[in-house]
C-alpha cells in the first residue's frame, strides 16, 4: 500500500482541474483520449525522444529543464509557478499573463509544446507509480468502487429525500406565497387604516373647530385650525377629502373672525350700556376720596396744602384699594377684546382690526352725546347723565390703552376725549345762558368739577374744561350781581330810614354779628327795646354782602384753578354793586326834603364806609395769593364823597328852615331903647336848633353836630347882614 498520509484529495482535484483547461494536458480531453488509445511502451518513449529532439529534459521532483534556458526560462518559470499555485484565482492570475506574452511574442507553439511535454511527463510519472504499486492501487480502486456503490446508494436515497423535501418545499413555497400575499394585503389594510385614521383626525379637528366656535372659544378654535392646516392636512394631502378641507380653511378662518367680531360687538354694546353706571361709580369714588382728604386736613393742617389728585393725596389714598372696573356694582371683562386682538393678530389683520375698532368707538362717541341739554326748573340731571356716560366711555378707552400693547394709541384716545369735551362745552354753553339762578350754575360747576377730577385721575388733559369753568364763573358772577343788585335795590327802596329798633338780645346779637358795627355800650347793660344808629337797610345789605362774598368763594370749593380770577372779579363786582346799587340809590334819596331821612342816610353812609374798610381787610385775608397787597375798593371813596354830600344836604335843610323863620321876622334897626330880651325869631331859631339836635340830629356824630351849629349860625349871620334894614340918616 502506498503511503497516502500526505495525500490531499482536494489538492489533487484542484491540480487536475487546472490541467484539464488545456488540450493534451492530463485531465483534459486530449489527454484522456491518449490514455485510452495507447499504453506506455519503450518504443513510444523512444519515439517521443526522437520527435522532440530539440528538447532535453529531466524530471527532478516537479521541476522541468529545457535545452535553451535563455529562450524559455520565462515559460518554465511561469509553468512552475502555475503548478505551485494553491488557488484557482492565483493560477489564472499567473497563466493568463503568460498566454498573453506568448501571443504577443508569437511563441504560441513553444508554449503548447512545453505544456504537452509537461503533461506527458506527469502522465509517465503516474504510470510508473501505478506499475510499482499496482496491487495496492487495485485494492484502492476496489475500495473506491465500493465507496462509489455506497455513494450511489446514498445518492439515490438523497434524491428521494430531495424529492420529498422538494414537495415539502413546494408546499412551503405556496404557504410562503400566501403569507407574502397576506402580508401585502395586511400592509394595504394597515396603510388604509392609517390613511383612514389620519383622515378621521383631520375631520375630527375640523369638527372640533366648529365645536369650539359654538362654545365661544374662538382663540382655541383658531389654534386648532392652524394645527389642522399646518400638521394634519400635510399628512393626507394626497386624499381628496384633505383637498376639500384645505380649500375650506379660509372660509373657516372667516367664520372665526365673524364669530369673534359678533362677540366683540355684543361686548361693545354692553360697555356702552354700562358706561353711565361706570361713570356713576367713578364719581362716587372721587367723592369718597374728597371726604378722606377733608378728614386728613381736619386732623392736620399740613394736608390742607394738598388737593385731590396731588402726588401726596394719591400716595395716601393707595391704602384704599378700589377697582372702578371690577367691583360689586360694575365688572368690565376685557376678555372678548383681548381674544379679538389675538385672533386678528394670528390672522395678520391686527392693523385692519385696530382701524375698524377705532371707527366703531368714534361712532359710539357720536351716539353718546346728545344734541342739546336743558336746565329748566334748575334740573341738571340731564347734564349729569351725559358726563357720567362720557366718563365711563373715557375710562374704558384709557383702560383699553393700558391693558393692550400698540392697539389704542394715546393720540386716538386723546382725540376722542378732546372731541367729547368740545361737544359737551358746545351743548352746555347755550343752555347755560338760559339759566337765571346762580345756584343752578353752582350745581353745574359742582358736577363739572367732579367730572374733571375724576378724569384727571385717569390722566386725561382737562385744560379745555378748566378754561370752560372760567366762562361758567363769568356767567355765575353775572347772575350773582344781577341777583344781589336786585336785592340791594329792594332793600334801599323799602327802607324806612329810621334807626333800627331791637326788641331783644337775640336780635341784637344777630345784627351785631352780620354788621360791621361796634357798640360802645356793654351788651349786658343794654335795655330792650333799644335802637341802633343805622336803619334796617344797613344790616340787610351787610347780610347780602357777606352772602355775596361767600357765594363767590363757593365757586372755588373742591376744584377751581383760577382763584386770582375770583379775587379780582369779586373786588370789581363788590365795587360795582356798592357804588351802583347802594351808593347811587342813597344819593338819589338825598333830594328828599325830610331832614330825618337825610340824617339817616348820612348815618348809613358812614356805616357803609366802615363796611367798605372792613371788606377791604376781609378780601385781603381771603385772597388766594399769600403776598397780595392791600385791596382798594373805589366804593369807599364814593361813600366818603356821598357823606359830604349828605352833610351839605343837612346844612341846606337846616338853613332852609332858618330862612323860613327869618322871613317873618321884623327887626327894629333903629330902636329908641335897647331890648332886654332876644328877638322872637331868634328864640324860635334857637328852639328849632335845639329840637332837631335832640331829636332828628341826635344820631349824628358830635363833630357833625358842631358843623351844623356852626353852619347854621354862620348862615343866620349872613342872612341877617344881607336882610333889608333902613339906611342910617346922613350925618350932614
Amino acid at each position: 500500500m502506498p503511503d497516502l498520509s500526505n495525500f490531499s484529495f482536494q489538492q489533487e482535484v484542484d491540480k487536475r482541474r487546472r490541467l484539464s483547461l488545456f488540450p493534451g494536458v492530463n485531465g483534459g480531453p486530449r489527454a484522456r483520449s491518449i490514455r485510452r488509445t495507447r499504453t506506455p511502451s519503450p518504443k513510444s518513449t523512444e519515439n517521443r525522444s526522437r520527435g522532440y529532439s530539440i528538447f532535453r529534459y529531466s524530471l527532478k521532483g516537479n521541476m522541468v529543464s529545457l535545452d535553451d534556458p535563455l529562450e524559455d526560462a520565462h515559460l518554465v518559470q511561469v509553468i512552475r509557478q502555475c503548478m505551485l499555485s494553491s488557488t484557482d484565482t492565483e493560477y489564472f492570475d499567473l497563466l493568463i499573463p503568460a498566454i498573453k506574452d506568448a501571443c504577443v511574442q508569437q511563441r504560441e507553439d513553444g508554449l503548447m509544446m512545453a505544456l504537452e511535454r509537461f503533461a506527458e511527463d506527469k502522465e509517465a510519472e503516474i504510470e510508473q507509480m501505478c506499475n510499482e504499486n499496482h496491487q495496492p492501487f487495485v485494492q484502492s480502486v476496489e475500495q473506491v468502487l465500493k465507496v462509489r456503490e455506497e455513494s450511489m446508494k446514498y445518492t439515490s436515497e438523497i434524491l428521494k429525500l430531495n424529492q420529498t423535501i422538494q414537495k415539502s418545499t413546494e408546499s412551503l413555497a405556496a404557504k410562503k406565497k400566501a403569507l407574502v400575499d397576506s402580508r401585502g394585503t395586511r400592509q394595504n389594510i394597515d396603510e388604509a387604516m392609517q390613511a383612514l385614521h389620519s383622515s378621521l383626525e383631520v375631520l375630527a379637528a375640523a369638527n372640533r373647530v366648529h365645536e369650539l366656535l359654538s362654545e365661544k372659544k374662538h382663540y382655541t378654535a383658531l389654534r386648532t385650525l392652524d394645527e389642522l392646516h399646518n400638521i394634519h392636512l400635510k399628512e393626507v394631502m394626497h386624499f381628496e377629502v384633505a383637498k376639500i378641507i384645505q380649500s375650506s380653511v379660509p372660509a373657516m378662518k372667516t367664520m372665526i373672525k365673524e364669530a369673534v367680531m359678533t362677540d366683540l360687538n355684543h361686548w361693545l354694546y354692553q360697555i356702552r350700556e354700562t358706561s353711565k353706571l361706570l361713570g356713576q361709580v367713578a364719581f362716587d369714588q372721587t367723592e369718597l376720596r374728597r371726604e378722606r382728604q377733608k378728614e386728613r386736613a381736619e386732623k392736620s393742617q399740613y394736608f390742607e396744602l394738598f388737593k385731590l389728585n396731588s402726588a401726596v393725596e394719591l400716595v395716601l389714598d393707595e391704602r384704599e384699594e378700589f377697582d372702578v372696573l371690577n367691583n360689586e356694582n360694575v365688572m368690565i371683562d376685557f376678555t372678548p377684546l383681548h381674544e379679538c386682538i389675538h385672533i386678528h393678530e394670528a390672522l395678520e389683520l391686527r392693523d385692519d382690526f385696530r382701524l375698524e375698532y377705532s371707527d366703531v368707538r368714534r361712532q359710539q362717541k357720536e351716539l353718546l352725546l346728545p344734541v342739546s341739554v336743558s336746565f329748566r326748573e334748575d334740573d341738571i340731571s340731564g347734564l349729569a347723565q351725559v358726563l357720567e356716560e362720557i366718563a365711563g366711555f373715557a375710562i374704558i378707552e384709557r383702560a383699553t390703552m393700558r391693558r393692550t400693547q400698540n392697539f389704542r394709541s394715546a393720540s386716538d384716545v386723546e382725540e376722542l376725549w378732546t372731541s367729547m369735551c368740545s361737544k359737551t362745552i358746545k351743548i352746555i354753553t347755550p343752555a347755560m345762558q338760559e339759566v337765571n339762578n346762580s345756584d343752578t350754575i353752582l350745581k353745574i360747576k359742582a358736577i363739572l368739577s367732579l367730572f374733571i377730577q375724576t378724569m384727571d385721575t385717569w390722566s386725561y388733559n382737562v385744560d379745555i374744561l378748566d378754561a370752560f369753568l372760567l366762562k361758567l364763573f363769568e356767567r355765575y358772577s353775572e347772575l350773582l350781581k344781577k341777583q344781589f343788585s336786585k336785592d340791594f335795590v329792594e332793600i334801599v327802596q323799602s327802607d324806612d330810614y329810621m334807626p333800627m329798633a331791637i326788641t331783644d338780645a337775640e336780635e341784637y346779637a344777630k345784627v351785631i354779628n352780620v354788621s360791621w358795627f361796634k357798640d360802645d355800650r356793654d351788651a349786658e347793660e343794654i335795655q330792650y327795646p333799644t335802637v341802633l344808629p343805622f336803619s334796617q337797610m344797613y344790616p340787610l345789605c351787610c347780610i347780602d354782602l357777606r352772602s355775596f362774598l361767600n357765594k363767590y368763594y363757593f365757586f372755588s370749593r373742591e376744584y377751581f384753578h383760577h382763584p386770582h380770577r375770583i379775587d379780582e372779579t369779586l373786588r370789581v363786582s363788590l365795587d360795582e354793586m356798592l357804588m351802583e346799587q347802594v351808593c347811587k340809590s342813597l344819593h338819589e334819596r338825598l333830594t328828599s326834603k325830610y331832614l330825618g331821612q337825610i340824617v339817616q342816610i348820612l348815618i348809613n353812609l358812614e356805616h357803609f364806609e366802615t363796611a367798605c374798610s372792613e371788606l377791604q381787610i376781609l378780601l385781603r385775608d381771603v385772597s388766594a395769593s399769600a403776598h397780595a397787597g392791600p385791596v382798594q375798593l373805589e366804593a369807599l371813596e364814593m361813600f366818603r364823597n356821598e357823606k359830604k354830600t349828605a352833610e351839605k344836604r343837612i346844612f341846606e335843610l337846616v338853613n332852609s328852615k332858618l330862612d323860613d323863620l327869618l322871613e317873618g321876622a321884623e327887626y327894629d334897626w333903629m330902636p329908641d331903647t335897647a331890648e332886654e330880651t332876644a328877638s322872637p325869631y331868634l328864640l324860635a331859631m334857637t328852639r328849632f336848633l335845639t329840637d332837631i339836635m335832640e331829636t332828628t340830629l341826635l344820631g349824628l356824630p358830635n363833630d357833625i353836630k358842631g358843623f351844623v351849629y356852626f353852619d347854621a349860625l354862620s348862615h343866620l349871620a349872613s342872612e341877617i347882614l344881607v336882610s333889608d334894614y333902613p339906611q342910617p340918616p346922613p350925618l350932614f
